[in-house]
């Protein structure tokens, strides 16, 4: 029975981090901006925000924030100024002598903990995620199931998100990546930033 609960939450977890969203669009940004090992610490903080999200579903949380029009709005609005904030720093480093990337050199501008701060932030804000999890808690896994056996299920979702965007740190931190993204680093800090800004909008406007 747990089996079977398991495949399903893992097939529609894997669907759900492959799509393209705020936390693709933060961890690709870092990756290539300051390298791998910033993409490894926001992997890192996204993957942790799982587990926010996880305890928000165990304790009735994520229920609440679903059923409150008003709560839930102030949540979207909160993740929606986070995101602008991020995509608009992002565009004003595009227009500086900072747009640069920095190719291939390890010795990144941002710290561990920011990063970490950054990717956890990014998900944990995420109204969406929530009702992702929301949606895993209550229709896919049984009502009998142990509390247990859910925080296991919780444990892997945060350790499979941490290891899908530590691969694609890995791969976007990459010395030649990097090097051929400083070759328009100024673009890609603009592209990226109108990225953030649009999945702000997003955020905010869809229901």
């Amino acid at each position: 029975m747990y089996w079977t609960e398991f495949l399903t939450i893992a097939i529609a977890h894997l669907f759900a981090v492959a799509s393209p969203g705020p936390d693709f669009a933060v961890v690709m940004r870092q990756s290539v901006t300051a390298g791998t090992r910033a993409g490894i610490w926001t992997s890192l903080g996204v993957g942790a925000a799982i587990l926010l999200h996880v305890a928000y579903c165990l304790f009735g949380v994520a229920i609440i924030l679903s059923q409150s029009p008003a709560l839930f709005g102030g949540v979207k609005i909160v993740a929606a100024i986070y995101l602008f904030y991020i995509g608009v720093q992002a565009l004003r480093k595009s227009f500086s002598h900072e747009a640069i990337v920095n190719e291939g050199n390890e010795e990144i501008s941002i710290t561990p903990r920011r990063a970490f701060v950054l990717g956890f932030l990014t998900n944990g804000l995420n109204p969406k995620a929530t009702l992702f999890f929301l949606a895993l808690f209550t229709v896919v896994i049984d009502i009998n199931t142990p509390v247990q056996i859910q925080l296991l299920y919780g444990m892997y979702l945060a350790l499979a998100t941490f290891a899908w965007f530590t691969m694609l740190s890995l791969i976007l931190g990459h010395q030649s990546v990097r090097a051929f993204m400083a070759k328009s680093g100024a673009w890609f800090e603009r592209i990226m930033g109108i990225i953030l800004i649009f999945l702000a909008v997003q955020i905010a406007l869809v229901a």
